[in-house]
């Protein structure tokens, strides 16, 4: 009879964890972060990306809690990889810093467990595709839902493997997996990116690495122009390049908003912590 109590017990049990689980991807899935931001923000976008475990290990936390303080609307937070080919040298000294701190994939999800709902603005997850590929593509997915993250950029996944082998998988989870484009993007490449993805896209200002730069060139505003023309259904944030007010101001023109990588990890190195950090990159894009 006891054991009997106890099966039933356990099995009830069982059912409950299941069933709450299935609840939290069913409630991820009612409501996207990315998609809420973009619904009720059309223009003026601020997105700001750092990586993870730079200048110190267990910074992640507090630089998320200082963005969000000071208004930022959406985070990318950089996964370290040994040779990241779509970096310039601030981002690569990051990336080997961070590495060299012990940062890791799993330790970042560890890292951002219990995220929600101290943090409520949206989340991405920008790595490159060995690091996923090695912690396997649907765990990824899994792990970014349980830590609250809502999409990711992977700049090196080819589109044609994103179609056949990543886009269902990431759907399934309601995970935004953001697609790059850049001026050497054809317009039907564009379009088919359009069609096929959801959240935003990740306009790249050049086909360079990532870096500060003072201002766009007329070639580059004319891609800008040419990209905002085809009135897409996906909003668009510009990247690569954005560290003071005039390059903010050209993106803003033709845009949802803009990303800033490069100059605000540097702005990390320099700072004692990522709240004064934070305060400098804002004063930075106003001059």
């Amino acid at each position: 009879m006891v054991l009997s109590e106890t099966k039933i017990i356990t099995q009830s049990y069982t059912e409950k964890t299941q069933i709450t689980t299935e609840e939290k991807y069913t409630n991820f899935k009612k409501m996207n972060r990315i998609t809420k931001l973009f619904e009720e923000k059309k223009s003026g976008i601020l997105s700001v990306y750092f990586t993870a475990g730079y200048p110190a290990l267990n910074d992640t936390r507090r630089v998320l809690a200082a963005l969000q303080e000071k208004g930022i609307d959406l985070v990318e937070i950089g996964i370290p990889f040994s040779d990241p080919m779509a970096d310039g040298p601030v981002i690569q000294q990051a990336n080997t810093q961070a590495l060299r701190n012990g940062m890791s994939l799993r330790l970042l999800f560890e890292q951002l467990k219990d995220l929600r709902p101290k943090i409520h603005i949206p989340v991405i997850l920008m790595g490159y595709l060995n690091p996923v590929m090695h912690y396997g593509f649907e765990n990824f997915c899994r792990s970014c839902v349980d830590a609250g993250v809502d999409g990711v950029i992977i700049p090196d996944l080819p589109f044609a493997n994103y179609l056949a082998e990543y886009k269902d998988v990431a759907e399934r989870y309601d995970l935004k997996l953001i697609m790059l484009i850049s001026p050497e993007t054809s317009n039907e490449r564009i379009r088919q990116i359009d069609e096929s993805t959801s959240g935003f896209i990740y306009m790249v200002s050049s086909a360079a690495t990532t870096g500060a730069q003072s201002s766009f060139s007329d070639t580059v505003q004319d891609y800008f122009r040419r990209v905002r023309t085809m009135n897409l259904k996906n909003p668009q944030l510009i990247g690569f390049g954005i560290s003071n007010r005039e390059t903010l101001q050209r993106a803003m023109e033709n845009a949802s908003g803009v990303i800033v990588g490069s100059k605000f990890v540097q702005l990390l190195g320099e700072n004692n912590n990522p709240e004064d950090a934070v305060t400098e990159l804002l004063n930075t894009l106003e001059k």
